[in-house]
């Protein structure tokens, strides 16, 4: 019994000692993370939503449309950053796009993806060239946008990410 019993023991000690070490590890690089991701958040505004000066308000917005993750408005009316996500073919892709008070796009932006590599990222990956095709776009528009061949799911994933941005936005015109 005695040979079962130290075991158990011994290894149970391991697994808090480890679990303490890690969760200490976690509360200590919790907050640089989060300031990272911030910063990084604030200069992809700043990136798609260029006259507002890097001046942005959140918006509580009530009812948008689902996939909308945060809705901010540009310093001097100059339009409102729309940040969404919608699902792939790998996984959730996460857009911020700069829309200006007219209702046309001033730049869409890939925040994170997991798209498999050479095909899926043809669409989500900002050096690839695929979201210049909605700059200028407005929501009557968009749609015309053609898919990339190969990469169609993740086409359209990224097309109704932006369609939602556009719902959005009309919300948010109505509120105002």
């Amino acid at each position: 019994m005695k040979d079962i019993v130290k075991p158990i023991v011994v290894l149970a000690c391991i697994c808090l000692v480890v679990t303490a070490v890690l969760a200490y590890v976690n509360t200590m690089t919790a907050p640089i993370i989060q300031a990272a991701e911030e910063k990084a958040a604030s200069e992809a505004r700043a990136e798609v939503l260029t006259e507002a000066n890097g001046q942005f308000e959140k918006l509580d917005v009530k009812g948008l449309p689902e996939g909308v993750t945060e809705v901010f408005k540009g310093g001097n009316d100059t339009g409102y950053v729309i940040m969404m996500q919608s699902k792939g073919y790998g996984g959730d892709i996460k857009l911020i796009c700069g829309i200006r008070p007219d209702g046309s796009m001033e730049k869409v932006k890939t925040l994170s993806h997991s798209e498999t590599s050479g095909i899926g990222s043809k669409v989500a990956d900002n050096q690839s060239g695929y979201a210049e095709n909605y700059t200028n776009k407005t929501a009557a528009d968009y749609e015309s946008v053609d898919a990339v061949s190969g990469a169609t799911i993740s086409s359209k994933a990224y097309k109704k990410a932006v369609g939602l941005a556009f719902e959005a936005f009309e919300k948010i015109k109505g509120a105002a």
